[in-house]
């Protein structure tokens, strides 16, 4: 096996897992498979953590997923595959970075995990063993891969910012208490 072949196939076995795993996310939100909540109950929660609106926000976060990752582990259109995925898990990184950086405390390994995966493949390319490559690469231009980028940062900077405020805004209007209730009486 060649330095290529290898190259090829660990690019593909990238693909195949981190596509997979954002498809099925994205599938747990969309269709509710998976012991997912569907549109709706993913709906809900997005608007308990400030992406409003919720079923919206639900939808864009399901297709950037479902999309993305079908996309990646295909290999087609791989800088907007993976730049979509990439923004999608700056969006859940977003709601778990309070949580600090590891999975099990709540915090935001995974999505990072995901996300850097993703825009790694949508710089690196899909490899031979891709629909991009059978396809003479029409949807994997060099110049693609700034412009994927570019677009989704915007749309990912607008989304996440507009969430930020509103939590900031939220959080103004709390006050806490000055004394504790049992010396009230």
């Amino acid at each position: 096996m060649t330095r290529n072949d290898r190259r090829d196939l660990g690019l593909l076995l990238l693909r195949l897992g981190a596509g997979g795993a954002l498809a099925a996310h994205g599938a747990q939100k969309l269709f509710g498979w998976f012991g997912g909540h569907g549109i709706e109950g993913t709906g809900q929660f997005m608007e308990s953590v400030g992406y409003v609106p919720g079923k919206a926000s639900a939808t864009a976060a399901g297709l950037a997923e479902t999309g993305g990752g079908t996309l990646l582990a295909l290999g087609l259109a791989t800088p907007a595959a993976g730049a979509a995925a990439a923004g999608a898990m700056a969006g859940a990184a977003a709601v778990h970075a309070p949580n600090g950086f590891f999975n099990q405390g709540g915090g935001y390994e995974y999505a990072a995990t995901l996300g850097l995966t993703a825009a790694g493949l949508a710089i690196t390319g899909p490899g031979r063993l891709s629909l991009d490559h059978l396809l003479g690469h029409a949807v994997n231009r060099g110049w693609m891969i700034p412009a994927a980028f570019a677009a989704t940062a915007a749309g990912t900077a607008v989304v996440v910012g507009g969430r930020a405020r509103r939590l900031r805004k939220a959080k103004e209007g709390e006050q806490e208490a000055l004394f504790e209730e049992e010396y009230m009486e």
